[in-house]
């Protein structure tokens, strides 16, 4: 992958890592499901001056409408529905850490699904290595915190998220090449963030009736990282010379980002012994997965 599109895509990670702070800021004022649809809404409506821009056609985007709407649900309503239903119940650096296998969720089903896009032993040993991070981390946090069903069904439901989250990286590479990405992008993001707005409306209770400054800042820096990472992202897939799993091992920078920043930022979270062993299993897995063959000589 040429360095350009290797440095937009680190800047996107680092973004989705600071992600997890802001959103549990948020859940201070309002339910997952009722921040992640304003937040997807707003999103959405940030993108559309540069869509002006860059003068999109919104007829010929809207030739896709079955896509758009398919995606919408795919990677809007159910990943992120998802993410932030398990983030309201496993702390953030956890959370973090435990999203930050989703490269080797993506290597597996690149491998089926892409062609070019092969496994080979030394990616299946950095997979299971990260899966045995994310287990380690899984195991040993839950115990550490005593937590009751809630903390492992936070962990299965992000673990749910990441692979849908998968699957909308895989779609993106085969099926969008006729749509702009940033169209796709703020479609996808302010139509997923109605579908959430109005379930939050129908199983949600209000937390709060107050929403001070903080909670706003979070919001707008929260919609911001959608706007922005996901154009970034779908932008980088659409090369046709990218692939999907190698594009997507850099997301281990997000753990790493999202616990830094939870230890810095959050009152109730500190750094400890396991969450520092997790990281370091997963680092060596993306560098076991990521190190560059030998090339073969005659």
């Amino acid at each position: 992958m040429k360095l350009k599109y290797t440095l937009w895509a680190i800047l996107a990670c680092i973004l989705w890592g600071s992600a997890f702070v802001g959103a549990k800021i948020g859940f201070r004022y309002m339910g997952p499901f009722e921040l992640s649809g304003v937040r997807f809404m707003l999103a959405g409506i940030f993108l559309w001056p540069l869509l002006i821009m860059q003068k999109v056609s919104l007829r010929e985007t809207l030739t896709h409408w079955r896509f758009l709407l398919f995606f919408a649900f795919l990677q809007t309503f159910l990943q992120y529905g998802l993410f932030f239903a398990g983030l309201n119940l496993v702390p953030a650096a956890t959370a973090a850490m435990i999203t930050g296998g989703s490269p080797l969720i993506i290597a597996v089903l690149a491998h089926f699904t892409m062609k070019g896009d092969r496994m080979t032993w030394r990616k299946v040993s950095a997979i299971l290595l990260g899966i045995a991070g994310v287990a380690f981390i899984s195991l040993t946090k839950g115990e550490m915190l005593g937590s009751g069903s809630s903390f492992y069904i936070g962990v299965l439901l992000l673990l749910i998220s990441s692979l849908v989250g998968a699957s909308t990286n895989i779609v993106v590479a085969k099926y969008m090449h006729d749509i702009h990405p940033i169209a796709l992008t703020s479609f996808a993001n302010f139509t997923g963030g109605i579908f959430l707005f109005f379930s939050a409306k129908l199983i949600e209770k209000p937390v709060s009736n107050g929403y001070p400054a903080e909670f706003w800042i979070a919001l707008c820096w929260l919609s911001f990282i959608s706007a922005a990472g996901f154009s970034i992202w779908y932008t980088i897939l659409k090369k046709p010379h990218v692939k999907v799993s190698e594009l997507n091992m850099w997301k281990f920078i997000i753990p790493v980002t999202g616990c830094i920043l939870a230890w810095t930022l959050l009152p109730n979270e500190n750094i400890d012994l396991p969450s520092v062993l997790g990281i370091i299993i997963i680092t060596v897995s993306l560098l076991l997965y990521a190190w560059p063959a030998k090339k073969k000589t005659d």
